[in-house]
């Protein structure tokens, strides 16, 4: 049996292969139509309704064409995904500022999963970072460029910072399919926990909630993502150095 053109070693990552084959026809499809089908189609009705069947129909071929561009539905999905991590913007300089910097890109990517529910299930794990992810990448390490943070720590905030923005938003599109806003869930637990924390059986408990800040206290004026994040980002990064010595 011949190999299908484009579909490549299967055993390769897609990002490490052309897109269009050395030799045969030139493709009818593109890899960002393929992957915009796709989008359409989870934004709609969630990744379960991402088949190569229903995306090949969207594109107006036949399921078995579309394996000359993707080999498997997770090629498809890694494709989707990145497509995705495009619509981080690039355009705004750094400010400087790291914890700045990241809360803008932070507010982004928060922004995306709300727009994009389904990237919630999209199992990252074993794969390979494609052009739009590296891009997103390249942008956390610049604003922790001049963190005095080592290689290693720079690449494992990355993750850090990426997990923390998912499951902030993952908890509220859970809370939102719930029928409820954070505020409608932080007043529900409050009037869970103030008659067990008065009992006397959990004292750390009742003194954490008996410690309400300054109705003026500036850190609550801000939103809540803005402040948990802030928190999280300060202690991903080493205190900030003094300016050197005037001679």
């Amino acid at each position: 049996m011949t190999e299908q053109p484009g579909a490549g070693d299967r055993g390769q990552s897609i990002w490490t292969r052309p897109e269009r084959a050395a030799r045969g026809p030139s493709p009818e499809h593109s890899r960002a139509k393929i992957a915009s089908a796709g989008i359409t189609l989870a934004d709609a009705s969630g990744l379960g309704a991402v088949t190569m069947r229903s995306v090949a129909a969207a594109i107006g071929t036949a399921p078995a064409s579309l394996y000359r561009y993707v080999a498997t539905r997770d090629e498809l999905v890694e494709l989707m995904a990145d497509q995705v991590y495009g619509e981080f913007g690039h355009d705004e300089p750094g400010s400087g500022q790291p914890v700045a910097d990241l809360l803008r890109l932070a507010h982004q990517g928060r922004a995306l999963y709300h727009r994009h529910p389904w990237l919630l299930d999209v199992r990252a794990a074993g794969n390979l970072p494609g052009p739009n992810a590296l891009a997103f990448m390249e942008q956390v390490l610049a604003a922790l460029a001049g963190t005095g943070l080592t290689g290693p720590a720079r690449l494992e905030t990355v993750g850090l910072f990426s997990g923390a923005v998912r499951l902030f938003a993952q908890t509220e599109i859970e809370q939102q399919r719930a029928g409820r806003d954070t505020a409608q869930w932080q007043g529900s637990l409050a009037g869970y926990l103030l008659p067990i924390a008065a009992a006397g059986q959990h004292p750390h408990l009742a003194a954490a909630l008996a410690d309400q800040p300054a109705p003026d206290d500036p850190g609550q004026q801000l939103p809540l993502f803005d402040r948990a994040m802030t928190r999280i980002l300060t202690g991903l990064l080493p205190p900030g150095r003094p300016p050197p010595a005037s001679r």
